[in-house]
């Protein structure tokens, strides 16, 4: 039996019809989906329910409908899932008057982290050592996230839950927090990332969960997604030294569906691009032209996201 790409085989979180609202406005509806180990993407608009949904996973927000647990116990009334979970913010939930250092270490405090090497460790996984002894209120953007992160790793949680964790980084920042997570899920931790930056999202994510309008919209791995969609076309760019004799004789193809004219190319969409694929260099052959590049425009996380918010 095939399992619903929404669920993992080895959950840590589960999500069972999961409802949120605040007065009349509904956040969340009817959600249902799981997490395991690994680095799941959640993906969604602006007012898709993300934010809520990581809230009542960290027991911050309590369910209106349905049921949340993390390692078997709810995470709104059992106070034993706080020593497991962490959560990093997409708001500003940083102390400015107190130094990088001195927020790391009220973090290992709270939750009783008793290695006194411990925050040290964390600034430096980070990279914010150098800057541990300044105010926190004269940090960037970007050294504000990396020491929520810190201050999150501190408690070495089973489950990482990361809103927006990219958000003011620079691209090298963004390269190291990316390869902090990816190891991180290596290690058996349980991340969920939620990021406006899909490319990084598509290279940390092992699968991608996807809600719009409070609602599931899609799960599984971005190919998986992208081949669901089966009422939108793929779009392939194809590099060739002759476009219009090649544009002209794909349409011996059953796969194309329409063939446009492009720059040193042209633009082929196809309902079935296994087939165009294996028909193309045939016919390039028959009828003498070189291709030099066969590229879906339309299979990135970036695309997919886009479809699936269109119209909304």
């Amino acid at each position: 039996m095939t399992l619903d790409p929404a669920f993992v085989t080895d959950p840590t979180i589960e999500v069972t019809n999961v409802s949120k609202w605040f007065g009349q406005k509904v956040a969340v509806s009817g959600l249902s989906c799981s997490f395991g180990p690994g680095v799941t993407g959640l993906l969604g608009p602006n007012g898709a329910g993300k934010t809520t949904l990581f809230r009542m996973i960290a027991g911050l927000t309590s369910v209106s409908n349905g049921n949340i647990t993390v390692l078997g116990k709810n995470p709104r009334t059992d106070m034993s899932v706080f020593a497991y979970v962490a959560l990093v913010p997409d708001e500003d939930a940083v102390y400015d008057d107190l130094t990088g250092r001195q927020f790391v270490r009220y973090s290992a405090e709270l939750s009783n982290v008793t290695d006194r090497d411990k925050p040290e460790e964390a600034l430096n996984i980070v990279e914010m050592g150098d800057a541990a002894d300044r105010a926190i209120g004269g940090y960037s953007k970007g050294m504000r996230q990396r020491i929520k992160v810190a201050a999150a790793i501190v408690t070495d949680p089973d489950v990482l839950i990361l809103d927006e964790p990219l958000n003011g980084t620079d691209p090298v920042q963004r390269a190291h927090l990316i390869e902090l997570f990816e190891g991180f899920g290596d290690q058996g931790k349980t991340l969920i990332v939620s990021s406006h930056v899909l490319e990084e999202v598509e290279r940390v994510s092992d699968r991608v969960i996807a809600i719009v309008d409070g609602r599931l919209a899609a799960a599984g791995s971005v190919e998986a997604i992208r081949a669901s969609m089966q009422d939108i076309p793929y779009v392939v760019r194809i590099a060739t030294d002759a476009p219009r004799k090649l544009g002209a004789a794909l349409f011996q193809s059953s796969a194309a569906v329409s063939v446009t004219g492009i720059d040193e190319g042209i633009s082929v969409s196809t309902n079935d691009i296994t087939t165009l694929g294996k028909d193309t260099p045939r016919i390039a052959a028959d009828i003498g032209a070189r291709i030099t590049g066969f590229r879906p425009q339309d299979q990135s996380l970036e695309s997919v996201f886009r479809y699936l918010v269109e119209g909304r």
